[in-house]
């Protein structure tokens, strides 16, 4: 179904409804799916018109960056300038809920990239624990630009229903994944170089990933919880 003002489609989370959404993504529509989080609204990284249209179904102010989801951890080194800094906080906590902010490859889009306070272009990266997700990811270049699906401050969507019942618009389809485990979101946190800030906690306590960044990196230069 066209994406704007229609009804979205509602699709089973099987290998049809799979391949539906794929198509749909690829021809610039914007659809709604599961994460191991909330249910996210995605667009495809190759596809501007749709990355525009992520702001207008999310009435998401245009200056916060979309984040990317991952089909797989190889793709970490297509997205990131700096893959290395991210191995450890990966292996240990990824396919799962950690937001990792990063310098972002040069070329990206603009919708995708912040710029930090030292002036440097970040990118934030996740491979998501849901099949789902990561089978729409895998479908589609290997990643996806994927914001919450609610509209902009109001509670996150925890299921079809809730997506469906929150008007969003611009949405083509919603593959129906069943509950998902939030409202609590990811745990959002920026690495550079042996540099280790928490940004948001959420799923993964923020102490967790500060352990584990110390015994890779030693003592991080933390700065203490903002919000993103």
């Amino acid at each position: 179904m066209a994406s704007g003002d229609s009804t979205p489609s509602l699709l089973a989370p099987t290998d049809a409804g799979i391949a539906s959404a794929v198509a749909l993504l690829a021809r610039g529509e914007i659809i709604a799916a599961p994460t191991d989080t909330v249910y996210g609204l995605a667009a495809r990284l190759d596809r501007p018109d749709a990355l525009r249209r992520l702001f207008l179904a999310k009435g998401r102010p245009g200056a916060k960056a979309i984040p990317l989801l991952l089909g797989d951890v190889n793709v970490v080194a297509e997205m990131s300038g700096e893959p290395r800094a991210l191995v450890a906080l990966a292996e240990a906590f990824w396919p799962g809920a950690l937001t990792i902010v990063t310098v972002a490859r040069p070329g990206l889009p603009s919708e995708v990239v912040t710029v930090d306070e030292r002036g440097a272009e970040t990118v934030a990266l996740r491979l998501p624990d849901n099949q789902i997700m990561r089978a729409l990811c895998q479908h589609s270049g290997g990643v996806l630009a994927v914001t919450s699906a609610n509209a902009s401050g109001k509670a996150p969507a925890t299921s079809a229903a809730a997506v469906l019942s929150a008007g969003l618009r611009q949405l083509a389809a919603v593959v129906d994944g069943g509950q998902t485990p939030g409202p609590l979101p990811s745990t959002i946190v920026s690495v550079a170089g042996r540099d280790l800030h928490i940004i948001r906690e959420g799923v993964i306590p923020g102490a967790r990933v500060v352990n584990v960044w110390q015994n890779v990196n030693g003592e991080p230069g933390m700065r203490g919880m903002i919000s993103r």
